[in-house]
């Protein structure tokens, strides 16, 4: 899918900046995982691996398959001064260009919708998970909180976002990506919905 990149990352620095630190903290308290590799799909400017990594010791891997937008977080990667730890890597998550188990955290927020086939994708994700590893992905914004500022301020540019919201991670949508999972062979996950979002929390057993 095209995106523009800038308007993209605007979108994402101005509006949905509170959401990935509170984000980040969810996820390392969740997974209980602060060392090894992290994989940050649908990366974007890569907010959500870079507030990954200032809380933690992991290895973060900011992964898109758009150039334009890995140059942005390659600018915010040196502005974090977290370049020894994180670094960029261009693909497709339908064909991860990573060896299997060879990633212990991997999160995605908002990139799934996108998702041409999001069945291979699951495949892909888990393919790539070590064992006692956890991959949290969705469109969570960390509380109600949050969600009623950003709302307030989305509505305003796109009229038609409430309702996009509600297709994407709208009640009728757990049974459909439950199937997904199921399809790609994934039987240890589990699908959280509150008010506050929906994430689809899968975990590779030891």
């Amino acid at each position: 899918m095209e995106i523009n990149a800038v308007e993209f990352d605007q979108v994402a620095r101005e509006i949905f900046a509170p959401v990935y630190p509170v984000l980040a903290e969810q996820i390392i308290e969740r997974s209980g995982i602060s060392k090894g590799c992290c994989l940050d799909l649908g990366c974007g400017g890569g907010y959500l691996g870079l507030a990954l990594a200032s809380i933690s010791e992991l290895e973060t891997i900011l992964f898109d398959e758009s150039q334009d937008m890995l140059k942005l977080a390659q600018e915010y990667i040196d502005q974090s001064g977290l370049e020894s730890r994180v670094k960029t890597l261009l693909g497709d998550v339908h064909e991860i260009p990573l060896a299997d188990e060879s990633i212990n955290l991997a999160v995605s927020r908002g990139s799934m919708f996108f998702w041409e086939n999001r069945v291979q994708a699951f495949r892909e994700i888990y393919r790539v998970l070590a064992a006692g590893g956890m991959a949290m992905i969705g469109g969570g914004f960390g509380n109600v909180e949050l969600l009623r500022e950003i709302e307030k301020k989305m509505l305003e540019k796109d009229p038609e976002w409430k309702e996009k919201r509600r297709q994407r991670i709208g009640k009728g949508k757990v049974e459909t990506y439950r199937e997904e999972l199921e399809q790609a062979g994934i039987s240890s996950f589990e699908i959280i919905q509150d008010e506050a979002g929906l994430w689809i929390v899968i975990r590779k057993t030891a």
